[in-house]
């Protein structure tokens, strides 16, 4: 389990602790980083960079991941009136420095090795391309929606709501990346707000039809998080050490129907919002509960996504929360058009406010 940095100045009160000092490294790191910026209200809280999309000699196409899926879901937003291109935040990506605030040296050094970054992708003939090329075509648009997860946590605070249109690699812990997860995003942009927003509580709510093992590995024995954990226990990771750190899991079969997978979140939604308070919501909203994904295997219709994001932004919203949302997983060509769609539901349903003011900038 990775060790968890602390946020609050105790820790810096103790400089002879070998602990302490990593803890006052890593905080540096936070506090020196260049992935929080100010930006102008004539943006929204909507994140996403053309580098989002992966494209490598048509490789990508081995997985069954839709590597331009993001592109695609601003393409939808952006033809139906809802968002303009001038609109949408570019981030920065996020340097060896930021990711140093969780990774160790020893796993980015690993990254250098082609074979390593395609068994985590899980696409085998990664492994015989220059690792110059690998970092250029695969590592560099994962490290730049890092940066855009980072961003969303700022945003939220400022506007009550921000959507990273990408993130969400929540198989990744501190130690080991799989799944076609190299970055914990999620583990980052937590420890940032901590230092940075001065938060001390956030909730995970994870419902990517994964087990979402590696905010679980890096969160374990911490109280500020919470994790609420909606998944399908019958497929990959499998990862029973991990599920032991969930606060409150909810296991779902294969197959699992519309009703009965809103039916059990209304429930966990309840539990969750009388046993945690959080200062801040990280929602993992992977459209891979889709009926005919490959790897999700449940049979969730394209409108019950559009119920389930609504139902987790208006439980955030009637609480007064700040959230972010990720997309996360999604293995079919149609996920791109169900997150837009869902996007533009919760515009219609006023949970999020698409609207902006001229730029004093």
């Amino acid at each position: 389990m990775a060790a968890v940095p602390a946020s609050s100045s105790s820790s810096a009160a103790l400089p002879t602790s070998p602990a302490s000092g990593a803890e006052n490294f890593r905080r540096s790191r936070i506090l020196s980083s260049k992935l929080y910026f100010d930006v102008p209200r004539s943006k929204v809280p909507v994140i996403y960079s053309s580098s989002y999309n992966i494209t490598f000699l048509g490789i990508e196409k081995l997985h069954p991941f839709d590597s331009s899926k993001w592109g695609r879901v601003c393409e939808f937003l952006i033809k139906a009136g809802v968002l303009r291109k001038t609109q949408i935040v570019e981030p920065l990506e996020a340097t060896k420095d930021d990711l140093l605030v969780v990774h160790s040296e020893s796993y980015l050094k690993s990254l250098k090795s082609s074979l390593k970054v395609s068994i985590i992708v899980e696409v085998p003939p990664v492994a015989i391309f220059p690792n110059w090329l690998v970092q250029q075509k695969v590592l560099h648009p994962f490290r730049k929606q890092v940066g855009g997860s980072i961003l969303s946590a700022k945003l939220a605070l400022e506007r009550r709501w921000a959507i990273n249109v990408g993130g969400g690699f929540h198989h990744c812990s501190a130690a080991e990346g799989g799944g076609f997860c190299v970055y914990a995003d999620i583990t980052l942009c937590i420890q940032f707000a901590f230092v940075r927003l001065n938060i001390s509580r956030a909730m995970i709510i994870d419902l990517d039809a994964h087990q979402g093992n590696g905010h679980e590995k890096d969160f374990a024995n911490d109280d500020r998080v919470y994790i609420l954990d909606m998944y399908n226990a019958g497929i990959y990771p499998l990862d029973y050490e991990a599920r032991r750190y969930i606060d409150q899991k909810v296991e779902l079969v294969s197959g699992t129907n519309t009703e009965a997978y809103l039916e059990q979140l209304d429930k966990a939604l309840e539990v969750a919002k009388i046993n945690f308070d959080p200062e801040l919501i990280v929602y993992n909203a992977g459209t891979d509960i889709l009926e005919g994904d490959p790897l999700g295997r449940l049979k969730i219709s394209p409108e019950g996504v559009a119920m389930r994001d609504e139902k987790v932004f208006r439980f955030a919203k009637e609480r007064n929360i700040p959230l972010i949302m990720l997309t996360s997983g999604g293995y079919m060509k149609s996920s791109a058009r169900v997150i837009a769609d869902s996007i533009i539901n919760l515009k219609q349903k006023n949970l999020i406010d698409l609207t902006t003011s001229p730029s004093t900038n």
